[in-house]
C-alpha cells in the first residue's frame, strides 16, 4: 500500500518555468529611480488641439460616437464619449474668449 511513497529527502527540487501565457512586467520601477511627477512629461507625445477647428471636429466626432453607442444601448460607452465631447466643447468655449 505504501510502497510507491517517497521520502521528502528523495524528491528532486522542481524547477519553476515561466508560464507561456504569463504577462511580463515591463517598465518596472527600479530601486533608486524617482517616480514621475504629474507636471513632467511622460515621454509620450500628447495630441494637442492646435486651433478651434480641430476642437470642433473632435467635438462633432465624439458626439456622433456617443449617439451611436446610445442607439446600440451601451449607456456606459455613450457616457464616456459624451464626456470626451464635453471636453472639446469646453475647449471650444475657451478658444472663443
Amino acid at each position: 500500500m505504501w510502497t510507491n511513497m517517497k521520502y521528502i529527502s528523495d524528491l528532486k527540487p522542481v524547477t519553476t518555468q515561466p508560464c507561456p501565457n504569463a504577462k511580463v512586467m515591463t517598465g518596472a520601477v527600479r530601486r533608486g529611480s524617482r517616480p514621475a511627477r504629474r507636471n513632467e512629461s511622460s515621454g509620450f507625445p500628447r495630441p494637442q488641439a492646435k486651433n478651434a477647428q480641430s476642437a470642433e471636429k473632435n467635438y462633432e466626432r465624439y458626439l456622433a460616437l456617443a449617439r451611436a453607442e446610445a442607439l446600440r444601448g451601451d449607456r456606459i460607452a455613450a457616457e464616456n464619449y459624451f464626456q470626451h465631447a464635453e471636453h472639446y466643447f469646453r475647449s471650444m468655449a475657451k478658444n472663443a474668449n
